[in-house]
């Protein structure tokens, strides 16, 4: 239970009834987290200007491959079930869920296992990292962009996790999700 009191449909600002609505007729439902985070009307839209302009430099698969490997990193069960359900638009359920087991013996490329370990490595321990991890991600085929971007979006679901993790935000347990589906994602966390 969180310890912040969410936003009500009558107390929500405009912008909050906005992003309401939105998550509604995208989810199904608002999350609790949608509804803590109204508190607040303009870091939302910053995060969600930041989050698009990522999402607007990367593929989609490597933007929800990265996503899953630091949400993981993290112990970010909100970030992993929310883009479970969104990663059902570029995998499929039964590779998804090799994926949230062990992303390295789950048919990926040989550059998406080593960009989802450079995903983790940012989310566990980004002052460690040396050039040696860029470059082997340079080795795997990525550009100077590519791993910028790769690095922004890592560090950016580690913020978002951790603010969630840090006001208690009640997890919503993705209800679209497959029993299994839903286990491999939070496996671990």
């Amino acid at each position: 239970m969180p310890f912040i009191e969410p936003v009500s449909d009558e107390n929500a600002s405009p912008a909050a009834a906005a992003d309401f609505a939105a998550d509604r007729e995208r989810l199904g439902y608002v999350p609790t987290s949608s509804r803590l985070l109204a508190h607040h009307p303009a870091a939302v839209q910053a995060w969600q200007q930041l989050n698009g302009s990522i999402k607007a430099e990367m593929d989609l698969r490597r933007y929800e491959l990265v996503t899953l490997a630091a949400a993981h990193a993290t112990g970010s069960r909100h970030c992993r079930l929310a883009h479970g359900v969104k990663s059902l638009s570029v995998f499929d359920e039964a590779q998804l869920e090799r994926i949230a087991r062990d992303y390295r013996d789950a048919g990926l490329t040989d550059a998406e296992v080593e960009m989802m370990a450079f995903a983790e490595r940012v989310a566990t321990d980004a002052a460690a990292m040396t050039d040696a991890d860029s470059l082997r991600l340079r080795a795997a085929g990525f550009s100077d962009q590519e791993i910028v971007d790769i690095a922004i979006a890592a560090s950016a679901r580690v913020y978002l996790g951790r603010m969630l993790q840090a006001l208690a935000v009640d997890v919503d347990e993705a209800p679209s999700l497959s029993e299994p589906l839903r286990a491999a994602l939070v496996s671990g966390i």
